[in-house]
Order: C-alpha cells, then structure tokens, then sequence
C-alpha cells in the first residue's frame, strides 16, 4: 500500500476523516488504511464503521492490527503508547 492511500487519525472531527476514506476508496480493488495512536483509537473505529455503512457493502473490513510502540516521554523515560491500523477494502 502506497504512502498515500494511509490516513492519519487525529483531532479533526470524524466525517473529515470519513470523506477522506471515501474519496479513496473510489475505484474497484482500491484500499486505504486508518490510523491512530493513543487517545484517537476509538475515532478510528468509527471512521472506519461509518465509512463501511455509508458504502452500502462496497466496502469491507480487511486486517486489523493493534501495537504498542515505545516512544520516548517528556522527561527522558519510555512510554508506552497503543496503536491501530485498519484496512478498509472495495474488492
């Protein structure tokens, strides 16, 4: 998957992200993948719902990935912080 079919989730209300999910989604075999790290996992949820209920079942769900990734904190120490990434497919 391109750089460029890849949405970022964050502060931005959630049909933002739900247009920007559509519009790539437009071609016949076209995917994009969602996400989102921390506090925003659940807004990549809905983005990624609401994107397949408004296709009307052109669009389904493909791999799902959960992570933790280590990144370093304000003061010098890890942190842990969860991450999502989900595919969204028009087969």
């Amino acid at each position: 998957m391109n750089e460029t079919n890849v949405i970022y989730i964050g502060q931005k209300p959630v049909m933002n992200y739900v247009l920007a999910a559509g519009k790539r989604l437009t071609g016949i075999g076209s995917s994009v993948l969602i996400q989102a790290r921390g506090k925003s996992i659940s807004k990549t949820v809905d983005v990624a719902l609401i994107t397949m209920d408004r296709s009307k079942g052109e669009v389904r769900m493909g791999e799902i990935g959960i992570n933790t990734e280590v990144l370093p904190g304000a003061d010098g120490n890890p942190l842990n912080v969860s991450s999502i990434k989900i595919s969204l497919i028009r087969p």
